[in-house]
C-alpha cells in the first residue's frame, strides 16, 4: 500500500505561523494579487506609493507601516516614463524622503508580452539581475493578447506569475481594471473578465469612487480585510499623493425614493402626463409607479383627467378627484395603455 500520510485532526498543531507584512494591512509579503479599481480611480498613484514605501521603508499612504524594505521593479505599461518620474518624485516628497536615492528599477521597454516564451524569459531574467523584492505590472490587459474572459487562458498567464513569485521569492502587484458601473457589486466580482483574477490573489486592493469620494478597500487570504478607508488625491507644492483622511468617509446621498422621483418628474412637467410617459420619464416598473401614483393621489398631491397625471398644486381643485373622475376613488390608478 501507499497510502498518503494522515493524521486525526485534535493531534494538528494547534498554533501556524503568523501573516508576515511587507506593507502592513495592505499587502502580505511575497503575495501576488491584484490592485483593481474602475478608470480614473487613482489605481497608479496606488500603485506608485506601494513602490515608494517598500523601497524607502517609509509608511505607504503615510498610514500603513512597512514591515521589510527593498529594492522595487515597475513597469508602467500606459504611462510615459516623464510621467511616472514626475508621480514618483511628488509621492516620495509627500513621503518625505529621497527621490534621488529610491531603489525602484522602471522597465523602459515599450511593450512587455506576458503571454509570450520570449517576453516571460525576458523578464524572468531581469527579476533574476535586479532580485527585488516587489513586482508591480500596470495593467494587465496591456501585457497580453489573451481573452480575459477565458479562464483557461488567463490561468495559464496567472500561473506564469505565481511560478516567477516563488522562484524568486518576491511579491507580484498586477493593476487591473474593474468593470464600469460595478459598484453594486462586490470588488472581486467587480474585476473584469474570468474570476480566476480574484482567486489568485493572496492580498488584494480595490478603489472605488461614489461621487467625490474615493475609498480602498483590502482583501487577504489569511488576515482580516479593512472596508471603505477613505483616500483622497491632494497636492502640497509639487507633491501631488494620495493621503488617508481622518474619520469616516462621507456617505454618498441616498437614492431618491420613487415618491420623490415621481414628485420631481411632475413638478417638470406643464401638461399631465399619462402612465406610460411616467414609467419612462421616472425609469420605473409599471406597479412601483402605480403605487406611487396611489399614494401621491391619497395625500392628494395629485390629479388625474383624460390627458394623464399633474401635480395638485398648480391646478387646486375643490375636492378630492378619483382617477376616473367619479368621485368614488374606487377605480385603477393605472389603467392598461393610459
Amino acid at each position: 500500500m501507499n497510502a498518503l500520510p494522515f493524521q486525526r485532526a485534535c493531534q494538528l498543531e494547534s498554533s501556524g505561523p503568523q501573516t508576515q507584512w511587507l506593507v502592513e494591512g495592505l499587502w502580505s509579503e511575497q503575495a501576488v494579487g491584484i490592485l483593481g479599481g474602475e478608470p480614473k480611480c487613482c489605481k497608479s498613484f496606488l500603485a506608485l506609493d506601494v513602490a515608494v514605501s517598500v523601497a524607502s521603508g517609509a509608511a505607504c499612504l503615510r498610514q500603513f507601516p512597512v514591515r521589510r524594505s527593498g529594492p522595487v521593479l515597475l513597469f508602467p505599461a500606459e504611462d510615459s516614463l516623464a510621467v511616472v518620474r514626475q508621480r514618483l518624485e511628488g509621492i516620495a516628497a509627500a513621503a518625505q524622503v529621497s527621490f534621488a536615492s529610491l531603489p525602484v528599477q522602471v522597465i523602459t521597454a515599450p511593450s512587455l508580452r506576458l503571454d509570450t516564451p520570449t517576453d516571460r524569459s525576458r523578464l524572468a531574467d531581469t527579476v533574476q539581475q535586479l532580485r527585488p523584492i516587489l513586482l508591480i505590472l500596470d495593467p494587465l490587459i496591456r501585457l497580453h493578447r489573451v481573452d480575459e474572459n477565458d479562464a483557461t487562458q488567463i490561468a495559464a498567464l496567472l500561473s506564469y506569475l505565481r511560478e516567477l513569485q516563488r522562484q524568486f521569492q518576491l511579491a507580484v502587484i498586477l493593476v487591473h481594471h474593474a468593470r464600469k458601473d460595478s459598484n453594486a457589486s462586490r470588488p472581486g466580482q467587480a474585476l473584469r473578465g474570468s474570476s480566476e483574477l480574484h482567486g489568485w490573489g493572496d492580498s488584494n486592493l480595490y478603489l472605488r469612487r461614489k461621487g467625490s469620494q474615493l475609498t480602498l478597500s483590502t482583501e487577504h487570504r489569511a488576515a482580516p480585510s479593512q472596508d471603505h478607508i477613505p483616500l483622497q488625491l491632494t497636492q502640497s507644492g509639487c507633491a501631488l499623493a494620495l493621503r488617508v483622511l481622518e474619520g469616516p468617509p462621507a456617505q454618498p446621498d441616498a437614492p431618491p425614493t420613487p415618491l420623490a422621483r415621481l414628485r420631481q418628474t411632475l413638478a417638470q412637467l406643464k401638461e399631465p402626463a399619462p402612465v406610460q410617459r411616467l414609467r419612462k420619464l421616472c425609469g420605473m416598473r409599471a406597479a412601483t409607479l402605480c403605487a406611487a401614483l396611489a399614494e401621491l393621489s391619497a395625500k392628494g398631491e395629485v390629479v388625474r383627467d383624460a390627458n394623464g397625471y399633474q401635480l395638485k398644486l398648480p391646478f387646486p381643485v375643490s375636492h378630492p378627484i378619483d382617477p376616473q373622475g367619479n368621485g368614488n376613488g374606487k377605480h385603477s390608478l393605472c389603467p392598461s395603455g393610459r
